[in-house]
């Protein structure tokens, strides 16, 4: 996830008894009482390397929340904090990915629909051409060109009453709309708020290019109606790549003739960059977008464009579907995708709503009843929308621990410890713990906000014996100070034998 601008010690020897239950098989006794919230274990210093990283950072061990112990019974653990609610940052993706592997299941797949009540005559459609949104994870622009493309491959070539977009699968539709933004920078990708149609998860591509004096940008698609102007953006000699460091909120207008940005902020000289960004309403996008497409396809379209519901009469023509939700995984774990998860949070509400209910509550409700399925305790656990992008969102070190240990005892846990980034190699550890212990064994899901970070998934250590281990860091300065201290406890567990 993209860093952003808002971003007592105890240890346990088991005895080896263990216990089974709920599904929990060989899980030392001492650990599934201390994970279900209900006790302390006797302590132990916390590791020196830990203990140098928290001094050198100028904390002390009441910012830590730790759970991490071998997956083996009889062995020993370290446990700082795990039944302090603390704020998980992009870890809580797990919690999502877990229950939506169980409630959704590895093959379900979002869906795009194009629909009409008036059956084409003639290569006519009557009445208006309906776009309905059903969470489709794989709707860029392209599926939405094949889409119609097969449309005119039925013979439909005008379509009289206008376009009018269903994303009412979610409750309220838009959820964008008078919600304050994150931070100060709402138009980045990892800020956007997703609705169940998610066209490009509402992103344009923005080609920037200067030389010595000036400075150019087009958009990609260019559609008609857009207008860029980079007037008011002036030159600086700052490297390239740090392009954001003096950029500005760009300025929008929009009505029903189209729409301008006015550009603002610094851009290096001669530099070329083309960030996708968050501009334009999202609604004013997707009729551009449709139109245009099938104009080029030899098409036309009479009448505005609406939102509303797709009525229940209507025949569905031509429909897109994404990926299998175990393929989606990925994206939302190695590159912590927060559109994604949000939009898989999202999913698991309008699959479970009950009348009018909010899809955000609904969603919440079946995160915790997962939690009573599986006897872990909620209290202290916080939803807001599932992501970790959020001031909110609070959970335990032990729930999160207890989700984990739930996830690799069940069905999916292929698909999940596949989709975690590896240590060394990819995803957002690519460039972390490169020639540690933990270099290729430690597959960890990343948290960063400026007051929280975290480091969540399996270690396996000297002795080929695999760790759960949960790490969260909680402190204003967690950004730019907490990382050692966390990587300094995934190292300890690496090197145990």
């Amino acid at each position: 996830m993209l860093l952003t601008t808002d971003r007592q010690v105890r240890a346990a020897r088991t005895r080896p008894d263990t216990v089974t239950d709920s599904g929990l098989r060989w899980v030392p006794a001492l650990y599934l009482l201390l994970l279900a919230g209900c006790a302390s274990v006797p302590g132990r210093l916390l590791p020196p390397s830990v203990q140098a990283a928290l001094q050198q950072a100028g904390m002390t061990e009441q910012v830590l929340g730790v759970v991490a112990y071998p997956l083996a019974p009889g062995s020993q653990g370290l446990w700082v904090n795990p039944d302090e609610p603390m704020q998980p940052a992009s870890t809580m993706k797990l919690v999502t990915t877990v229950v939506a592997l169980e409630r959704l299941g590895p093959n379900a797949r979002g869906r795009t629909d194009l629909a009409a009540t008036d059956k084409p005559q003639d290569g006519v459609i009557a009445g208006p051409l309906y776009l309905r949104g059903g969470a489709d994870t794989d709707l860029d622009w392209g599926a939405l060109w094949d889409m119609l493309r097969q449309l005119r491959d039925q013979g439909v070539r005008h379509i009289q009453g206008g376009l009018v977009v269903d994303r009412t699968l979610f409750n309220p539709s838009r959820l964008d709309i008078g919600t304050m933004p994150f931070d100060e920078a709402p138009e980045f990708p990892y800020n956007v708020i997703p609705d169940a149609l998610n066209l490009n998860t509402s992103l344009l591509r923005f080609a920037f290019q200067s030389d010595a004096r000036t400075v150019s940008v087009r958009s990609s698609p260019a559609w008609p109606g857009l207008h860029l102007d980079t007037r008011a953006v002036t030159l600086n000699d700052k490297l390239c790549t740090d392009w954001g460091g003096s950029w500005a909120l760009p300025q929008v207008q929009q009505d029903d003739l189209g729409a301008q940005i006015t550009f603002q902020g610094q851009f290096p000289r001669n530099c070329s960059q083309a960030p996708e960004l968050n501009l334009l309403d999202r609604q004013w996008v997707v009729g551009a977008a449709v139109r245009q497409i099938w104009q080029q396809l030899g098409g036309h379209i009479d009448g505005a464009d609406s939102e509303g519901p797709t009525p229940a009469t209507a025949t569905v023509l031509v429909h897109h579907l994404g990926r299998p939700f175990a393929e989606v995984v990925r994206g939302m774990l190695k590159r912590s995708d927060n559109p994604l998860t949000r939009l898989t949070y999202l999913r698991m509400g309008a699959s479970a709503a009950r009348g009018d209910e909010a899809t955000l509550q609904a969603a919440e409700r079946v995160v915790r009843e997962w939690f009573v399925g599986k006897g872990i305790t909620v209290d202290g656990l916080v939803m807001d929308n599932g992501s970790g992008l959020s001031r909110a969102e609070r959970i335990t070190p032990a729930q999160l621990a207890a989700v984990l240990l739930a996830a690799q005892q069940g069905p999916h846990w292929p698909e999940l410890l596949s989709s975690l980034p590896v240590a060394g190699v990819d995803g957002t550890l690519s460039r972390r713990f490169k020639g540690s212990p933990a270099q290729g064994r430690a597959r960890l899901k990343t948290g960063t906000l400026r007051n929280a970070v975290g480091l969540v998934g399996f270690v396996t250590d000297a002795s080929q014996r695999q760790w759960l281990v949960v790490a969260l860091l909680n402190h204003d300065s967690a950004a730019d100070k907490g990382p050692p201290i966390l990587d300094a406890i995934i190292e300890w567990v690496a090197s145990q034998s």
